[in-house]
């Protein structure tokens, strides 16, 4: 039996995270907090983007049901190991031009991270991590049950710190002061 010519999904991702990791290095991004630690969870402020997980690791796994979705809606003959590796390289785009000075002053123009510096590496690989758990969740779940993930995990954030990837893309593209006024309380 010959061996499968199609990417496997644990090595497509150590990739991608390596050729990401070495972009966002050559970039000047620190490896970790600038603070000197590593923990588990960056509350909202400093440390926010720059531990391993934050209030913004949903939106990253929220990521991977929509590029699944939208993946397999654009690409239907694809085999998921192909969308997947779209995917992945999608995130981790994103990731690095996130991390960028434009886009690091837009969040810090327009949202209501006015402190924010970008990501620090490691909170930047979980993202990708996290997008390619969303993935490849939504592959094997029914549509009813990923649109309940999705809708809770935009509920929590927006609940606990009145933010959420919905109202981030909005800020983006189209700042709103009463967005804005109710995110500061």
């Amino acid at each position: 039996m010959l061996a499968s010519t199609r990417p496997k999904p644990l090595f497509s991702l150590v990739a991608v995270l390596l050729v990401a990791v070495a972009i966002l290095l050559a970039m000047g991004r620190p490896p970790v907090c600038t603070c000197g630690t590593i923990e588990l969870w960056g509350e909202v402020g400093p440390k926010q983007s720059q531990m391993l997980a934050d209030w913004y690791s949903p939106s990253h796994i929220i990521h991977g049901f929509l590029f699944y979705a939208l993946l397999r809606w654009l690409w239907p003959k694809a085999p998921n190991e192909q969308r997947f590796v779209l995917a992945l390289l999608i995130e981790a785009a994103w990731e690095i031009a996130e991390n960028t000075p434009l886009v690091i002053d837009r969040y810090r123009e327009a949202t209501m991270a006015l402190g924010y510096s970008g990501d620090s590496i490691i909170n930047s690989a979980s993202d990708i991590i996290m997008m390619a758990i969303g993935f490849l969740v939504a592959r094997r779940l029914p549509v009813w049950a990923s649109v309940t993930i999705v809708l809770v995990l935009e509920l929590v954030p927006l609940i606990a710190i009145r933010d959420n990837l919905a109202l981030n893309i909005i800020m983006l593209l189209m700042p709103s002061d009463a967005i804005l006024n109710w995110q500061a309380g």
